[in-house]
């Protein structure tokens, strides 16, 4: 098979597999189910609740606020559970244009109505709006930390300032934030995120909540007492190893790697800018491995051809739309034209990136863009 270029780690991350080769052979050896009575059974529960632990450490979260669950979905529309328990007969949720489809679809599914906040072209929410929203009629509020196509990242703290001093809870969906920024998760009263997004495999999402939300009857499948009875199902334990590991690999080295994808970003975009493209949300704070740009032709689907010839992928936007060629409805809402959207491509890179691949996507498209 051919070298692939990947630059769309927005919408999976390559498999790490030391670490996921260590999880799977630790399962091979110990396969035993979690939830079973003997000691074998129980061994494996243990090492669940370590990684309970873990990420309780991590996040400042309590532990019996912590689920595992299959898939991000799955993890958003337990944070959304969690807000329908505390607010049973509430018609209304406050939230933005950004959010993951995911997020929407649970909203509806716990029959939320969605209060969508304003925004501009800095791909910001409008405080003043929120704030107008707040004063009219208290809601619970959910705003995804950084943006799945746009790489924006919201203020937080302003919003949960705002959002707490009307005794409101705020959740988050972090799929994209996590592992790639430091989040203050103080900041949040519920968080959710996914593996495979920081390359430990598909598998395993994770809910969390703080104590304002717990509830004990609180779930998003029945059937089971898996999870203390949050998530029914066989937990899947190789992967939450991995996703253990990955998260402490991942997060241990934001320091370093911060940086260096912001160079590798800013190296991008003033290539970018020369052949005629447009950075959305250029001079907000952005997700350093993140690039929408909305390019200077008619035709993206001729692009999108000739970058897969070169064994090139990137994104139209987030991977749960990018087959519709649908205009991605975060450019609409930040005012940009139905047309304009339909120009947009999400480039989004990681650690694993080279100084190598970043020039054959360079020059790729600089070839392409000439000749389209």
């Amino acid at each position: 098979m051919n070298k692939i270029y990947y630059f769309d780690y927005n919408a999976t991350h390559p498999p790490l597999t030391k670490f996921i080769e260590e999880s799977w052979k630790e399962y091979k050896d110990e396969f035993f189910n979690p939830s079973g009575a003997t000691r074998f059974s129980l061994n494996n529960q243990g090492k669940i609740e370590e990684a309970r632990k873990f990420f309780a450490v991590e996040t400042n979260f309590p532990s019996d606020g912590i689920v595992f669950s299959s898939t991000g979905t799955e993890a958003n529309y337990l944070l959304v559970a969690s807000i329908r328990k505390k607010f049973p007969d509430t018609k209304q949720f406050i939230t933005s244009s950004f959010e993951h489809a995911s997020f929407y679809s649970a909203l509806e599914f716990y029959n939320f109505e969605p209060k969508i906040l304003s925004t501009d072209s800095s791909g910001l929410i409008s405080l003043s709006h929120l704030e107008e929203e707040l004063n009219q009629n208290p809601l619970p509020v959910g705003i995804i930390y950084a943006g799945n196509e746009t790489g924006v990242i919201q203020p937080m703290e302003e919003i949960s300032k705002l959002v707490r001093s009307f005794s409101m809870p705020l959740v988050s969906d972090c799929m994209q934030a996590f592992g790639k920024i430091f989040i203050d998760y103080t900041l949040l009263d519920g968080m959710s995120c996914s593996g495979h997004k920081i390359g430990a495999g598909p598998g395993t999402g994770l809910t969390c909540i703080s104590k304002v939300l717990l509830n004990p009857n609180w779930h998003f499948t029945g059937g089971g007492n898996q999870e203390n009875g949050h998530r029914a199902g066989s937990e899947n334990l190789p992967s939450i190893l991995s996703f253990q590991k990955l998260s402490a690999h991942q997060i241990g080295r934001l320091g370093s790697t911060i940086l260096d994808k912001i160079q590798k970003r800013n190296h991008i975009e003033s290539k970018l800018k020369e052949l005629g493209c447009e950075i959305v949300a250029e001079d907000s704070l952005r997700l350093p491995n993140t690039i929408f740009t909305i390019l200077p032709i008619e035709d993206l689907d001729f692009l999108m051809m000739g970058l897969e010839e070169k064994s090139i992928l990137i994104s139209t936007g987030s991977s749960c739309k990018s087959r519709s060629r649908e205009p991605a409805t975060s450019l609409l809402s930040m005012g940009y034209s139905k047309d304009q959207a339909l120009k947009a491509i999400r480039i989004s890179f990681g650690g694993l990136t080279t100084d190598e691949e970043i020039d054959h996507l360079l020059s790729s498209l600089e070839t392409l863009l000439v000749n389209l």
